[in-house]
Formats: structure tokens, sequence, C-alpha cells
């Protein structure tokens, strides 16, 4: 117990000081992880874990993303601390946004936030004063050398279900959550002399130019959809955001199960991570997680599913493999 205790003292530590930073060869690696569904005590929930393992130990990241419905299952404690345990003893920083599933349990938005946030090696940032959901939050990866800041992630909280009777089943980014990330944008900007840095953004919920964006002719996606988007039926303006703030190279979600394209719209990648579930949920695809490969000074990304059998699969550069061809 005496060397638990030290452990995750010492793991504590090391997120709350932590700094991301491009390695030597000027690339740092991503593992999205999204869906896991787990439900403690539940058998059908192990090959989550057998999936986020098998992962792990093949493309060691620099950073674990969870992108919501990570525990569907009372305890929600006991199933959180599961689920990092894997990616804390391999003393791995991790962010996470939550899905519309994720406080439908024992636990409030607000309780999950604030239990995930002093989670060892976790980054997240739950409550923000005075901005909708719990989840927003920007961190920064420097450059390899120096202190420089050399590509920026954004985290937001797509929140739940529509507020309003008749407007849909999903919520949609409020408008106050839509200024905030102008201002960060436009903050970091500032904070580097007036240049706009590449960011990638992760959710949980797709935008509406996601249906719009697989449907592009000019540019084909490339990977797996096998269900509609399930978007919000309101678009509250998150894309425009984006496209005006000219940071986001890419978009990350989750929420559809058999879905887990990466496609192209006016320059931004909108993107699914691949399903890292069990038999818990519905889901026909291997369940694994997507990797996301960064090249320092560049607005572009490699990006592949790694599968629980190991198998690697859809590999994309982008944007290059979403041009047109010459």
């Amino acid at each position: 117990m005496t060397c638990l205790i030290a452990l995750l003292s010492g793991a504590n530590g090391f997120a709350q000081k932590h700094e991301l930073k491009f390695n030597s060869d000027k690339k740092f690696k991503i593992v999205q992880f999204t869906d896991v569904h787990f439900k403690p005590d539940v058998p059908e929930s192990e090959a989550a874990l057998t999936a986020i393992n098998k992962v792990l130990d093949s493309e060691k990241p620099d950073l674990v993303v969870l992108t919501g419905d990570i525990v569907t299952g009372s305890p929600a404690q006991r199933g959180w601390e599961t689920v990092t345990n894997l990616i804390i003893q391999r003393r791995i920083p991790f962010a996470a946004v939550l899905g519309n599933h994720d406080d439908e349990q024992d636990m409030t938005r607000d309780q999950l936030g604030e239990m995930i946030e002093k989670m060892p090696y976790s980054l997240m940032v739950g409550k923000t004063k005075n901005i909708s959901g719990n989840g927003n939050y920007i961190l920064e990866i420097k450059a390899s050398e120096g202190k420089q800041t050399s590509e920026i992630l954004y985290f937001m909280d797509s929140n739940a279900y529509s507020k309003i009777k008749g407007v849909g089943t999903y919520n949609w980014f409020q408008a106050d959550q839509i200024e905030w990330y102008r201002n960060q944008s436009e903050k970091q900007k500032k904070k580097n002399n007036g240049e706009t840095l590449p960011a990638l953004a992760f959710f949980h919920i797709p935008l509406p130019e996601y249906n719009q964006a697989y449907r592009n002719q000019k540019n084909p996606a490339i990977g797996v959809r096998l269900e509609n988007e399930a978007s919000p039926t309101l678009n509250s303006g998150m894309f425009a955001a984006m496209l005006e703030s000219g940071d986001v190279t890419a978009t990350f979600v989750g929420h559809d199960h058999v879905n887990d394209y990466v496609s192209y719209l006016y320059g931004i990648g909108l993107c699914y991570g691949r399903f890292t579930g069990g038999k818990t949920t519905y889901g026909d695809l291997p369940n694994g997680g997507r990797v996301i490969e960064l090249t320092e000074g560049q607005r572009a990304f490699k990006t592949w599913i790694r599968t629980y059998q190991d198998e690697v699969l859809l590999p994309v550069s982008f944007p290059e493999d979403l041009l047109p061809k010459k």
C-alpha cells in the first residue's frame, strides 16, 4: 500500500508539472480511445481493456485522449479508475472530454470533471468558470528545442441532449463555448507573435458538417461509414468559428460506433476515432484506437487505426491523401 501511495503521489506531481513536447525526431504521437462503454463487473467490458492494452503497447504514445462515453455503468468512479489505470501504470499523460452517456450513472458531469482532473497523469481541466459544459481547455505542445509552443490541442464538451423540445436529440456547442474558443485562438496567436499555430480539436459528438464533409465528392473520405452521423439538428457555428480562426487542422470525435472515417471540408479534417468498447453496446468494427502522428511545424499529420488484433488499418496522410490527384 505504501508503494502504491508513493507511486500515485509521484504520478500526480508528474501530471501537474508535465510539459507536452515534440520529441527529438520532431514527432508527437497521440492515441485516441472513444466510446469504451466500460461497465464494472460486466465480463463483456474486458474486450475494451484488451484493446487499450494492445494499442498502448504497440504504439507507445506521448499522449492519450479519451473522447467520451468511457464509463457507462456504476460505480462510475471505479470504472474510470479501471480504464485510466491502464494509462497511468504506463506513465502516459492523458486528456479527456465527456460524452452524452458518461453522467448517466451515479456521478454528475461536474463531479466527473473534478474526479478526472485529480487523477495521476491527467491533464484534464474540469469546470471552466462561466463556460457551458465541463472540460473546455487547451494543451500546448512545445517545440522539440526551446520553449516555444509548436501546436495547440483544444478539448471541448460537446454536451449531451437537446434542452429545447422538438429540436433533435443531441445538444450543440453553446454560444459561450464558441466565444471561448475564439478568444483562446486569438490569445494563442498573440502569444506567438501573431503566428497562427496548427491545432487539433477533440470532442465527443460530431459537428453537423461531418455529414457534408463525407459527401464532399471533391475530397472523398477515407474509412468506414455504417451509420448516419448523430449530430445536433441545430448548427450553432463552431465549424465556422474554426474556419475563420484558421488554426484547427482537424477535429476528432466518437459517438457513432460504426463510423471511423477521415474527411475533408474547406481545409479542415473531420475525423472519427475507432470504437474502443466491447459488447456492452452496439458496434460491428474490430475495436481499437485511432493513432495521430504530428510533425513539428506542419499543418499536417499521419493517422491510422490500430485494432485489438494489432492490425494497422486505413493509414492516411492528411491532407495529401484527401486532395484531388494531379
